[in-house]
């Protein structure tokens, strides 16, 4: 099959070359529609049930993740001349497209009694203008006194302070969200000029516009890096300009290609999606690599360039198809997660690696045809000194010191698993936001002073005959307990539900008295409900909010309150359900997950205690609730793939070897290579996340690559040298290591460039990902040879052949040249004994 194919391609590379050019174009045309993402990634399937829960609540009680926080802390802002400045930046905010309200200090309302109607109605804080500093210092005592804005807009106990900016959702989840986002940055840019004041930002429109601001810029630093890198050294080993150009010209080939493929399925550039082209980069010029160096070879031994290029195919084409199925299937595997950003990377990667093979096979001895042949300058890295000393002491090592090489992967081995046991499963809300970063360090503000950043949300049914349970003073006393309770804990702010307005109430009903901020006894409830029924308070359109999360706002959205009323945020209509609306801050999955489920659900459970017939359902929800099962779920997933891409590249190697202890062999030196790095992580503290658990399945697959390559060798080799093992083990080892020496430098150089990200799970998957291979290179080249000394052994009569079904007609006089690889099965000995 391999030699009517090299002849079709040397014969039709015209043709085929004038197909790649049109989907190129096709590709390219394609490229021009791609969009970033702008949202945040789902990790939880859509019919999970807590899913589910938290889309009916959004439903009930409003949208979430339409805010952004500005904060700050300076007591200077409280002089007239700033708060004044103070006051415009909020207007100014509110002027910006897609901004829908604005809520600070200087809007702030009150509730107050009208004892003449005897309702309650709100009322601005501060006038439009305030004309001295005095003035301004009664009013603001007036604002510290409303108690229902303690710990949320402001923080008595430093003078912290922030305003909310509540987003347009069409807005925040387009394009539109960058010159929102850019014209609120100039803003306070302008404010912070003007007073000398510093702002802090933050909440998850604005770290969203962050993060797919770098996601694009990285992408096309990376891209550009990754070529340069590999092109250089590709150079380096060639020292061949054209050679280098034309390869890299192939790759931009692919690079356009996988662009097309992700418009052309519809996904937007996200985190993961956009490390794609400079991964196509980097593992096409391996693919580049061996063929050239094979091409090489082939052109040293038969000085005819037509002869070598045939080769080329002859014997790379399996082997090369066999390297790119099993990444292309390390990649695809990802498929079977229900995480969107997985599907996609999974998809768009396995598929364009699998034209990558198809793209290299037919451009690279198509072009090389047309090139002239290569000089004595080309060739000289074939007969590179150091690194055949060094290849020769790895074949010494592997003839003489067998015993050696075992003792040292048993020690690996040891060393690994007791790593392994130290490895941990944890992520955080804010992962991937750069760890030195204005936004992290803003952030980290927002959690000093307001106690938390990430969103948990508490609903609490009352299910009896009585109409508006949530009301009635022993429900109230509940919900108030179990405030109480979550406030004590230091990792959490103060909670806001139905009772901090009916407390508000109550302090309005006795004129704005502090000390009244409580819940009423049930006499003083019966005046209360008196002025609430007769009050259009929580029924008009209201711009009051309360201040929800740093990252997100609770569903107050302001459109909502337009229509509802500020009560309905955190009651239903039958005042049978209530909400009660807290964060906590961004401790890691695993103690969130401890904290909810271990220690605040417990407590839940104790506290709302039906009484007679009546029952109570609660339920926790909330982005932290899914957020905590989403890494859960990410962790697992991503296990079950690396395992499913062990099983279908272990029977994609079942191709090229028929013979189980073969493929047995093939796997133990990547195995070994994943298992160290799997304890370094362990020695290093370094998390079980996504970024980092993505990395074994992707790696495994390539690292299989340098078993696949040195065994079609050795396959070749065997044959040629009269089934001699030494022999046929000493020339893969020094023809083929060569070749996975280069790539495996080419592969650690184009993924350690992700170490520069600002991202720290970009940084994990480059770091541990160049490390695995950087292993995988050495056991492939010391522990599998030695492996195949060992166990590949003749042990039956004498003369008897290891690998039958061969057709001798095909063998010739240039031995392994003419050796068709499909033509060759290999075959259990202890089958061929039995016979």
């Amino acid at each position: 099959m391999w030699n009517s194919l090299a002849e079709s391609i040397i014969k039709y590379r015209f043709i085929f070359l004038m197909v790649i050019a049109v989907i190129t174009a096709f590709m390219g045309w394609q490229a021009t529609k791609i969009v970033m993402s702008y949202d945040f990634a789902r990790t939880v399937p859509p019919e999970d049930p807590d899913l589910i829960y938290f889309n009916s609540f959004k439903q009930k009680f409003g949208e979430d993740g339409n805010i952004i926080v500005i904060g700050m802390q300076d007591s200077s802002v409280y002089q007239l001349d700033n708060f004044t400045a103070y006051r415009d930046f909020g207007n100014e905010i509110k002027k910006i497209n897609g901004v829908t309200e604005v809520i600070s200090l200087p809007n702030l309302k009150m509730i107050v009694k009208d004892t003449a109607q005897k309702n309650f109605y709100f009322r601005n804080i501060f006038p439009e203008r305030v004309s001295a500093q005095h003035e301004l210092d009664s009013l603001l005592q007036v604002a510290l006194d409303q108690k229902i804005y303690s710990g949320q807009i402001i923080n008595t106990s430093n003078g912290a302070m922030m305003m909310l900016v509540a987003i347009k959702k069409e807005v925040m989840n387009s394009k539109a969200r960058e010159a929102m986002t850019d014209s609120l940055v100039a803003a306070g840019t302008r404010f912070e000029s003007r007073t000398k004041i510093k702002l802090r930002y933050a909440g998850l429109p604005f770290m969203r516009t962050v993060v797919a601001n770098s996601v694009r810029k990285e992408m096309n630093i990376f891209l550009i890096a990754s070529a340069v890198v590999t092109g250089l050294i590709m150079l380096l080993f060639f020292r061949s300009f054209r050679a280098v150009l034309f390869s890299m010209i192939i790759i931009g080939v692919l690079v356009v290609w996988t662009l097309g493929t992700l418009a052309l399925f519809g996904y937007k550039i996200t985190l993961l999606t956009g490390l794609i082209p400079p991964v196509i980069v980097t593992i096409g010029i391996t693919n580049a690599i061996y063929l050239l160096n094979k091409y090489h070879l082939e052109f040293q031994k038969t000085k005819e360039k037509h002869e070598a290029i045939l080769a080329v195919v002859k014997k790379m084409g399996l082997a090369m198809f066999l390297t790119n199925l099993t990444v292309a299937i390390g990649f695809l595997t990802l498929l079977a997660t229900d995480i969107t950003i997985l599907r996609e990377f999974g998809i768009v990667a396995g598929i364009n690696i699998l034209a990558l093979f198809f793209v290299c096979l037919v451009m690279i001895p198509s072009v090389f045809s047309w090139l002239p042949v290569p000089n004595e300058r080309h060739l000289k890295h074939l007969n590179f000194r150091i690194l055949n000393k060094f290849l020769e002491l790895i074949d010494l090592s592997v003839h003489r010191n067998r015993p050696g090489i075992y003792a040292t992967s048993l020690l690996l081995v040891l060393f690994s698993v007791y790593g392994m046991m130290q490895l941990r499963s944890v992520s955080f809300m804010a992962d991937d936001v750069p760890e030195e970063s204005q936004v992290k360090k803003d952030l980290q503000f927002f959690e000093q002073n307001f106690s938390g950043v990430m969103p948990l949300e508490i609903v609490v049914q009352f299910i009896t005959k009585k109409k508006r349970p949530v009301l009635d003073v022993r429900n109230l006393g509940q919900i108030e307990e179990f405030e109480s309770f979550l406030d004590s804990i230091p990792l959490m702010s103060r909670p806001v539900s139905v009772v901090s307005f009916v407390k508000g109430l109550n302090q309005a009903f006795y004129n704005g008295n502090p000390r009244q901020y409580k819940l009423p006894t049930k006499n003083q409830g019966a005046f209360l409900m008196g002025y609430v029924k007769n009050s259009s308070l929580f029924k008009q359109n209201t711009s009051w909010s309360k201040p929800d999360s740093i990252t997100s706002p609770k569903p107050d959205s302001v459109s909502r309150q337009a229509t509802r009323g500020v009560l309905n945020s955190f009651v239903d209509s039958t005042f049978t359900t209530v909400r009660i609306s807290t964060q906590i801050a961004d401790i890691g999955s695993t103690r969130l997950d401890s904290l909810v489920n271990n220690v605040i659900e417990p407590r839940m459970k104790e506290i709302f205690v039906p009484a007679g017939k009546d029952s109570v359902v609660t339920q926790i929800t909330g982005s932290t609730k899914i957020f905590i099962k989403g890494n859960k779920f990410l962790i697992a997933n991503l296990q079950e793939s690396l395992l499913l891409a062990f099983i279908l590249i272990t029977l994609s190697m079942a191709i090229l070897f028929a013979n189980v202890r073969m493929i047995i062999i093939s796997l133990i030196p990547n195995l070994l290579a994943l298992m160290i790095t799997a304890g370094l992580m362990g020695y290093f503290n370094i998390p079980l996340k996504a970024s980092t658990a993505l990395i074994f399945s992707i790696t495994f697959g390539i690292s299989v690559d340098n078993s696949i390559r040195f065994l079609a060798k050795y396959r070749q080799e065997i044959l040629s040298n009269n089934f001699f093992i030494p022999v046929a083990v000493s020339e893969s080892i020094l023809e083929t290591g060569k070749s996975i020496i280069y790539t495996s430098i080419v592969l650690f150089a184009g993924f350690i460039i992700f170490a520069f990200s600002s991202f720290g799970g970009t940084i994990a998957l480059g770091l541990l990902t160049s490390t695995t291979l950087v292993i995988s290179m050495f056991t492939n080249l010391i522990l599998l040879p030695a492996l195949i000394m060992t166990f590949d052994r003749p042990k039956g009569k004498k003369g008897e052949l290891l690998i039958d079904d061969f057709d001798s007609s095909f063998y010739g006089e240039q031995e392994d040249e003419e050796i068709d690889l499909s033509k060759i099965r290999i075959h259990s000995r202890n089958a061929s004994e039995a016979e």
